[in-house]
């Protein structure tokens, strides 16, 4: 007598994603690894001279390193695997390692934008209430802020990525990915995923959206000030709207990433994938650049750095 074979869910996975470029689809190592390549030079360059630089250890400058750390490790723990995924076609994580990739993914994507929140009630101060800006900035009262948008980080995606954890795979093991973003692994589970779904969207609205919402009533209110006191606050004004720049296009792109698994669309797999690489990489390239550059202390140190360079024998 024969017994029923059971489903066993798969413990292990392939990435697949841009699998419709076939043969063409290592060509795409170039402008990953250039953007990777740059990604480290620059987010390394900037936390070494915030570290080693004591004329940078103002709150607005730890909480530009602080960027640059989790810029640093986004990119850390996803491109390395793409690089080697696209070359040598190792497309295979363990079940861990893909959870364990996403919570990193998540928790430093969400932390990124609960720093720039910091950065806008920095300028908040700065601008608008410069008396106050040494009290409520100080490093006792700026650990306070921290404190609570940390456990609210914490607290959602370790609900989301142990609730996708639960999940039994016995349909198929390729993701239609390069990473382990949420979605595209539950959406290859078996039986019903709605509850991650629902985790997943209140996930990403009461982190990077709630605080995208919160950096943009400072602004206004920022801006409503700098209108108010006349052109000697245009300068800081300015690297205000920088930021509201750059946070709306990484805002954008993983919404649209994210949505995109939910709502039904024509938007390719290949593209679908490329939003999502690109809401890891677009901020880690151009945040060093808007956020350090930009700001006159560290563009001052950096060309001292580099003309110090120049000085060592040849």
């Amino acid at each position: 007598m024969l017994t029923p074979v059971q489903n066993v869910s798969f413990t292990t996975f392939t990435f697949n994603g841009f699998h419709d470029l076939g043969e063409w689809r290592p060509i795409l190592t170039i402008p990953y690894l250039a953007m990777f390549l740059l990604t480290l030079f620059a987010n390394l360059i900037l936390i070494y001279l915030i570290i080693s630089q004591r004329v940078l250890h103002s709150p607005m400058c730890i909480l530009i390193g602080l960027m640059a750390i989790v810029d640093l490790s986004m990119a850390v723990f996803c491109i390395p695997n793409m690089l080697l995924s696209f070359l040598f076609n190792w497309k295979e994580i363990s079940l861990v390692g893909c959870l364990v990739q996403m919570f990193c993914i998540y928790f430093f994507g969400s932390l990124q934008s609960t720093i720039l929140l910091w950065m806008a009630l920095d300028r908040f101060f700065a601008i608008c209430r410069p008396l106050y800006y040494h009290k409520y900035m100080a490093l006792a009262n700026f650990l306070k802020f921290i404190i609570f948008p940390v456990i609210r980080n914490l607290f959602f995606i370790t609900i989301m990525v142990c609730w996708a954890g639960k999940l039994t795979f016995c349909a198929t093991n390729e993701m239609d990915h390069c990473f382990c973003e949420h979605m595209a692994l539950v959406q290859i589970a078996c039986g019903d995923i709605s509850i991650n779904n629902a985790l997943g969207l209140l996930g990403i609205f009461l982190t990077i959206t709630a605080d995208f919402i919160f950096i943009a009533i400072s602004y206004i209110v920022i801006l409503s000030s700098v209108l108010k006191s006349g052109k000697s606050c245009l300068k800081a004004f300015n690297t205000c709207i920088t930021h509201i720049i750059v946070m709306t296009v990484t805002l954008a792109f993983s919404l649209i990433a994210f949505m995109s698994y939910r709502i039904r669309n024509n938007i390719s797999p290949s593209i679908r994938v490329f939003l999502s690489t690109m809401y890891l990489l677009f901020p880690s390239c151009f945040n060093p650049i808007i956020y350090g550059v930009r700001t006159k202390e560290i563009r001052e140190q950096f060309l001292k750095f580099m003309n110090h360079l120049k000085v060592f024998p040849k």
